[in-house]
């Protein structure tokens, strides 16, 4: 399985504004955020990694992005293997607009359907989830846009369902939405030479308790993607992207109290592809655990793949 999600993350492709492109990779002086995008039910990883940037062509646009998740944990607390596959399914609507020179904002607003195949039988549920934005702000870009930092702060909108049932389980992220108004920081910095650039980006995550006095813990992301120029012509440019993402989760808690086994921590590595053609984009990106931690031991990380499709605006 490993090999096909290798070859469907080479096998993305994207294409997106037409401008003048040079020698360089030419990426645009604003960069897309550190996007919180998957699964927005989160806590022992579960359910909501955050994929880093998602176009380093595109510095403005409106599009859909489809985002799986695959994780196996234990059926119940009587069974010691990990039998039940999970699967995060997250169908989003996003954008990305400029507000004036050095601010933007994004927003997105995700369609979830999740599975568990049970014993017993496949328990599904799906709708609307949590819907999130984002002030971006740059902070530095050099005269010769070599270097560039950029800051932003986000918050996320509980319109997703929270079921206080499906906390009971050994993953509580099962869900459409946390049920709670939760609030983000990220700091993103990119260094681009010629045909090769590198982004370096981390983002924190305070998370509030929701009405039925659940709280599920605060999140740290950090990631380091390489991107390098493959070919170009006169509308069009592609360059392969590869590189390393990590997730710590804190605790859960319910009514004050501490819930056993929800923190953990996961590695990844990563492997995709980006192309522009004039307005148009298309992405793809494979991810694969290179250590995971999660409830304990009782949730395995096991594979991420995503597509988006972008229009440039």
């Amino acid at each position: 399985m490993k090999k096909v999600f290798l070859t469907l993350g080479l096998a993305g492709c994207f294409f997106s504004q037409a401008k003048e492109i040079n020698d360089s990779l030419f990426i645009p002086k604003e960069l897309n955020p550190m996007f919180f995008d998957d699964c927005d039910a989160c806590g022992c990883a579960a359910g909501n990694g955050s994929s880093g940037f998602e176009s380093l062509l595109n510095p403005q646009f409106i599009g859909v992005k489809y985002f799986a998740q695959h994780y196996r944990a234990k059926e119940n607390l009587f069974v010691n293997d990990l039998t039940q596959d999970q699967y995060f399914n997250t169908v989003q609507l996003w954008g990305k607009i400029p507000l004036a020179k050095n601010v933007s904002v994004y927003a997105s607003i995700p369609f979830q359907f999740h599975t568990k195949k049970a014993l017993q039988g496949d328990i599904k549920i799906e709708g609307i989830g949590d819907a999130n934005v984002m002030g971006i702000y740059q902070i530095i870009d050099s005269k010769d846009s070599s270097h560039q930092l950029n800051g932003g702060f986000g918050v996320k909108i509980p319109i997703g369902k929270f079921d206080e049932k499906g906390i009971t389980g050994v993953n509580p992220s099962f869900q459409l939405g946390t049920g709670s108004w939760d609030y983000q920081t990220v700091l993103n910095y990119k260094f681009q030479k010629d045909k090769l650039a590198v982004l370096l980006n981390t983002d924190y995550t305070l998370k509030t308790e929701n009405k039925k006095h659940y709280r599920f813990g605060n999140q740290w992301n950090y990631a380091a993607t390489g991107f390098y120029r493959l070919w170009k012509n006169e509308n069009s440019i592609i360059s392969g992207k590869f590189g390393m993402q990590g997730e710590v989760y804190d605790w859960n808690r319910q009514f004050g109290e501490v819930m056993p086994k929800t923190a953990g921590s996961a590695l990844y590595g990563k492997l995709g592809f980006e192309a522009s053609y004039k307005k148009f984009s298309l992405g793809s990106e494979v991810m694969l655990p290179a250590y995971t931690n999660l409830a304990g031991g009782d949730i395995e990380a096991k594979s991420r793949f995503s597509v988006f499709v972008n229009f440039g605006i």
